[in-house]
């Protein structure tokens, strides 16, 4: 199971996500949270250190949304977390909704 988290921000989102797979059987999860604060991104990693089940994957990169969302495209995510922005443009939605095949998105973005 691939979880790719979009603007992860400190990780919250994500790390409940990979440890409810677990708890519903998944054996092993690769769990990824993109976003471009270097700060945040940095608190999402020490959260994760306390994660110690070796099923569960974590890995959190500063990186730009777009040129990141590229990459997952080539190899699409089981899920994508998107918390979205209201006014995204179609590119953005298009280049989301490549990167895995189910989306769960913020309600604004929905649609």
């Amino acid at each position: 199971m691939r979880i790719v988290d979009t603007d992860c921000g400190t990780g919250t989102l994500l790390l409940c996500a990979a440890r409810h797979a677990r708890a519903l059987g998944f054996t092993a999860i690769e769990a990824l949270g993109i976003d471009d604060a270097p700060g945040l991104v940095e608190r999402a990693r020490v959260a994760a250190r306390g994660v110690r089940d070796p099923a569960i994957g974590l890995t959190f990169e500063t990186r730009d949304l777009a040129s990141a969302l590229g990459d997952e495209a080539d190899f699409p995510a089981d899920i994508v977390l998107w918390h979205g922005a209201a006014g995204c443009s179609c590119d953005a939605v298009h280049a989301v909704e490549c990167a895995g095949r189910t989306l769960i998105a913020e309600p604004a973005v929905a649609a």
